[in-house]
């Protein structure tokens, strides 16, 4: 299952997206964290880099 990103909390800093190793997090047009659940592999990473704990497993 892949990770979920919590739209009213994230706050657009882009943190998640340099840690991603399948890049499958982007910013999407609306300034929020977006997660491509075909990509991701489930690893974790992007949720301990959240400083507003916007991504959960």
């Amino acid at each position: 299952m892949p990770v979920t990103v919590n739209k009213d909390t994230c706050i657009g800093c882009g943190a998640c997206t340099g840690v991603c190793p399948v890049e499958a997090i982007t910013l999407r047009e609306d300034g929020k964290a977006g997660c491509d659940a075909d990509t991701c592999i489930d690893c974790g990473a992007c949720v301990g880099t959240c400083p507003v704990e916007a991504i959960s497993q």
